[in-house]
């Protein structure tokens, strides 16, 4: 049964990658592709890979709806079972305030950790000889409320619903604004853990784990192309670590 749930939720998720794309005769649908390079993959306050980061994007966006792949893969063969690709659907809603809601689901896809993309199994699933068969999909549903222009304060929360015996959430607080050209922003997140799984967020219980400064600026490389850097300072109060973290787009 759980192999059924996983699969449906998964098979879902790609139905309504496709369904969005097979808008393309609509001109309302917008297709975007596009890479990041990262000095280092660090989500949530944790660094995924010890490694440069190379993250590739392809999204379809129509009437608000978003369905989109993207990938996470390090350029050091030590650290390749952390490669990953993500699967989700979003839909959003935006006020003239420039207030919003976004509403989405995602799939988190590890393909180097040892499961195949078609198991869906749960976590604990094992095989007839007592070895691990576990899923190779973790499914996490999240909300996020951006208020008006006046008060642009972003509130997000997001929880595992398959794949985590522990049902790990993660909630967090951004407030962004500009310095002269730059943009700018800062974060605060924090994990509910439990002992069930600890690793997840490094933590079993309710733990302060992402806290920073993220800033933008374009560098301009001609009159048609600007090249956008992104540069983070993140603080891990749990781990008591910190990482300077840049990237730049395409």
């Amino acid at each position: 049964m759980t192999r059924l749930r996983g699969f449906v939720v998964v098979l879902m998720m790609m139905v309504g990658m496709g369904t969005v794309a097979s808008a393309a005769a609509s001109e309302k649908l917008a297709v975007n592709t596009g890479v990041d390079f990262y000095s280092r993959y660090v989500w949530r306050g944790l660094d995924i890979a010890d490694t440069p980061s190379i993250q590739p994007l392809l999204a379809f966006d129509y009437k608000g709806f978003e369905a989109a792949a993207w990938g996470a893969y390090t350029i050091s063969n030590e650290s390749w079972d952390s490669d990953e690709i993500d699967f989700w659907l979003s839909w959003t809603k935006s006020w003239e305030s420039e207030a919003s809601l976004m509403l989405i689901v995602t799939d988190y896809y590890f393909p180097n950790a040892g499961s195949k993309f078609f198991n869906f199994n749960n976590h604990d699933a094992e095989n007839p000889d007592g070895s691990s068969d576990a899923g190779a999909h973790t499914v996490e549903p999240g909300v996020s409320v951006t208020g008006p222009k006046s008060l642009p304060l972003t509130l997000s929360g997001y929880v595992n619903v398959y794949n985590d015996a522990a049902n790990s959430a993660y909630f967090e607080v951004d407030y962004p604004f500009t310095a002269g050209e730059l943009g700018m922003k800062v974060f605060c997140g924090a994990a509910l853990g439990n002992a069930d799984n600890p690793t997840y967020y490094g933590t079993d219980g309710f733990d302060v784990i992402n806290v920073g400064v993220t800033v933008t600026r374009e560098i301009k490389m001609s009159e048609t192309f600007a090249l956008p850097l992104v540069v983070s300072l993140i603080n891990n109060p749990r781990a008591e670590l910190t990482y300077l973290v840049v990237g730049v787009s395409f």
